[in-house]
Order: C-alpha cells, then sequence, then structure tokens
C-alpha cells in the first residue's frame, strides 16, 4: 500500500467516526448519545434518551426540551411501584457539579415525544433542543434506533 493510499484510508476514516460521534459541548456540560427508538405505525409518543455530564464546579438545570418531530415535548421519569410502570412529568434535571444523568430506558429520565407528527424509524435522525437554565440552547441530533436499541446502521453503534 502506498502511503498516499494509507492517508486516504485514515482521513475516510476519521470522517466517517465524525459522521456518527454525536457528542455535544455546552460550556461545561457535555451531552453524548443522543437516540430514540422506532416507533409502529400509529404509535402516537416516544421517547428519546441522552446523557448528560456536568464536570462544571456550579449546578445547572434541565429546564426544556422540544423537536419539531412531536407536537409537545416533556421531560418525564419512570419508576416501577411493585409491577406497575408510573411516569410523571417533572419540569427540569437538576445537574450537580460533577455529575452525570444518564437517561436510559425503562429507569429513571426520558423526554417523552408526545403526538408524533411521523413515525419515528430507525436510521433515520432529527434535531432536539435543550435548554438549560445557565449554560442556555443547543440543538443535538438525535438518532433513531430499531426497536432493539440498536442502529440501523450497523457502522453507527450505541
Amino acid at each position: 500500500m502506498s502511503l498516499r493510499s494509507v492517508s486516504l484510508f485514515f482521513c475516510a476514516l476519521a470522517v466517517s467516526v465524525s459522521a456518527y460521534a454525536h457528542e455535544y459541548q455546552l460550556g461545561s456540560l457535555h451531552i453524548d448519545h443522543p437516540y430514540a427508538r422506532a416507533t409502529v405505525p400509529g404509535q402516537p409518543a416516544g421517547g428519546a434518551f441522552l446523557s448528560i455530564e456536568n464536570s462544571g464546579k456550579e449546578a445547572d438545570k434541565l429546564i426544556g426540551v422540544s423537536a419539531l418531530i412531536a407536537k409537545s415535548t416533556e421531560i418525564h421519569t419512570m419508576s416501577m411501584e411493585g409491577n406497575v410502570m408510573k411516569m410523571r412529568e417533572v419540569g427540569e434535571i437538576e445537574l450537580l457539579p460533577a455529575s452525570k444523568v444518564d437517561m436510559i430506558p425503562g429507569h429513571g429520565y426520558h423526554i417523552m415525544l408526545i403526538g408524533l407528527t411521523q413515525p419515528l424509524k430507525a436510521g433515520d435522525k432529527f434535531p432536539l433542543t435543550l435548554t438549560f437554565q445557565k449554560a442556555g440552547k443547543i440543538e443535538v441530533s438525535v438518532y433513531v434506533t430499531d426497536l432493539t436499541g440498536k442502529s440501523a446502521d450497523t457502522a453507527h453503534q450505541h
């Protein structure tokens, strides 16, 4: 292999990796891996998940979310009480200094997408705006995985 071929290979690899990396920085907040699971036809709502790490010395709060793909978006928490799943809207998520909040299916926080304007299809992505009390707003890309949580694109691992 020539030096030019090797250089082209590594350039292509760097571009493909950066195309699939979806992490964001807003001040001392690190937002990682925004994703949603695909929905079935006619399903009126979906959920989005991500992690937020506050590496700063001051607390902040996630105080709002919005997405054009849904009529409304809400920050929810989910818990099991006996054999019953309970979801409720929360107005905000406190982000303490040197802490991390992981939104994962079936546990803790998630973002509810209510009144979907179109189905969520594996392999698609959509913009989601996060609003923080101190850090401000940031738009992230949410990648849609299949119902098992795997991407339709095998190169894009979650």
